[in-house]
């Protein structure tokens, strides 16, 4: 049986009226997001924080996802990847408290922490 144990990631830096929007899509933890700092702010990064439980080199945990956010210089980081249905090993709520948890002295930076929430950029 042939596995495939590394899959590469597709993510989007989109840029409109001097904002600018990260969306990470899947990604396991790289310190590849730091470049984009050098380019200016990103007002918005997109984050997955979810269903690293068993697939930790294709999908990176809340804590890595702040970080990553971080060494892009976004300002607000938006979870996605979680609570809609069950993608992986760790409990269904694990993904956003651990979140919450990490930014509990920076709680304006979360974008939405439920699901049907609005967020709009200030």
């Amino acid at each position: 049986m042939q596995r495939d144990d590394y899959r590469g990631y597709n993510g989007y830096l989109i840029e409109r009226n001097s904002r600018r929007i990260l969306f990470a899509g899947d990604t396991a933890f790289t310190e590849t997001f730091g470049e984009l700092r050098e380019s200016g702010p990103i007002d918005l990064a997109i984050f997955s924080i979810a269903a690293y439980n068993p697939w930790i080199r294709s999908h990176c945990t809340p804590e890595q996802a702040i970080e990553m956010a971080n060494a892009a210089g976004a300002q607000f980081i938006m979870p996605v990847h979680h609570q809609t249905f069950r993608l992986s090993f760790e409990p269904y709520r694990e993904p956003i408290e651990r979140f919450q948890a990490a930014l509990r002295d920076q709680p304006e930076r979360i974008a939405l922490s439920e699901i049907g929430e609005t967020f709009v950029l200030p």
